[in-house]
């Protein structure tokens, strides 16, 4: 009897271990088509509940692609009659908020009447904003460089109406010139009541509690010049992550670049050191990967790995700055002029 449970329970495993290795796909190519273009850098992408992919750009542009109906909706931000540069972007269930870096810092959010609102606005020395992104449809914060001596956070709880900047006082000492690469709208990521930001002094910023008490954890990520240090951040799950930096003026520089944690961020360790990819501005996990599907992506081409980022393999050479997935194999991607569909073929 014994022999035969054991035969079973071998048999359930083998059975279970092959059913999860089906599902985990394996990319060899992609195919890139363009959605759109025009003559914008675009950073920022989002993608809504109902599959609508959103954008901000410079020179004020942002807009709405159905993609049932292939169909965009444009238009342009001006303040004072300027156009206003948008690298960061998000959403609720029912608005879209982006933010213009530089001071004037101007957060904006979908009005009643279909225009956008202005629901914040930050002046001063210093002031660059970032990133941002919510918890959830009422709590939602947005990151930017440091001023006064620590990071600057604001954090809306009643869905993006009012936004409150953090006092120094609740912030870990920055440290100095420490800021966020405005580079992909990705060195922010939230998991439940989590959030995890990555600066330019290859540091981790954690709150536990939706920004209500905040730690900072040092990393090995190369952070000794200004162009240096953690570009883009992403967790598959709360134990899961994974970190990508580097050099945009030295974009082959492939050390202490590429980093990944297995304790929700408590440590990081170095992977696949001295070894391909270098520089790049925005990772993201592959839907339904076991955590170990990664897209990175960068002026410099499209890089996978399908084993946690310990390898990885060069797809394309086509340059983008921020990626976001739709589902395990279909995503979109932004650059320089244009907004693209990504197809991942195994």
């Amino acid at each position: 009897m014994r022999l035969i449970t054991s035969l079973l329970l071998f048999i359930l495993m083998t059975s279970c271990n092959q059913e999860v290795k089906k599902t985990v796909k394996t990319y060899k190519s992609v195919e890139i088509q363009d959605i759109y273009n025009d003559s914008i850098s675009v950073r920022a992408i989002e993608l809504m509940g109902d599959g609508t992919l959103t954008f901000a750009a410079n020179n004020g542009v942002y807009g709405l692609y159905f993609p049932k109906k292939a169909q965009w909706v444009t238009s342009t931000q001006l303040h004072d009659s300027v156009p206003l540069h948008f690298r960061a972007v998000a959403h609720t269930a029912n608005d879209f908020f982006m933010l213009s870096i530089e001071s004037p810092a101007l957060l904006y959010k979908t009005g009643d009447d279909g225009k956008m609102t202005l629901v914040y606005e930050e002046h001063g020395e210093g002031v660059f904003y970032d990133a941002m992104t919510f918890w959830n449809d009422k709590e939602g914060l947005a990151i930017g460089d440091s001023v006064n001596g620590c990071l600057s956070i604001i954090i809306t709880r009643d869905g993006g109406e009012t936004w409150t900047k953090l006092a120094c006082d609740v912030l870990p000492e920055s440290l100095e010139g420490e800021g966020a690469f405005a580079a992909s709208n990705t060195n922010i990521k939230v998991l439940g009541d989590k959030a995890w930001i990555a600066t330019t002094t290859g540091t981790i910023y954690f709150t536990g509690n939706k920004g209500v008490s905040w730690v900072s954890i040092e990393t090995p990520m190369l952070n000794t010049e200004p162009t240096q240090g953690i570009y883009s951040i992403d967790f598959y799950d709360d134990y899961n992550g994974f970190a990508v930096g580097g050099d945009y003026t030295k974009p082959e520089l492939n050390t202490a670049n590429k980093m990944k944690t297995s304790n929700g961020g408590t440590t990081w360790e170095l992977i696949s050191d001295g070894k391909a990819p270098g520089y790049k501005s925005c990772v993201q996990y592959i839907p339904n990967s076991d955590a170990q599907g990664l897209v990175a992506v960068s002026f410099n081409g499209i890089d996978l790995s399908h084993d946690g980022g310990l390898t990885w393999k060069h797809i394309s050479d086509e340059s983008f700055y921020t990626i976001r997935f739709v589902n395990d194999s279909l995503a979109y991607a932004a650059g320089q002029d244009r907004i693209s569909k990504l197809e991942f073929k195994e």
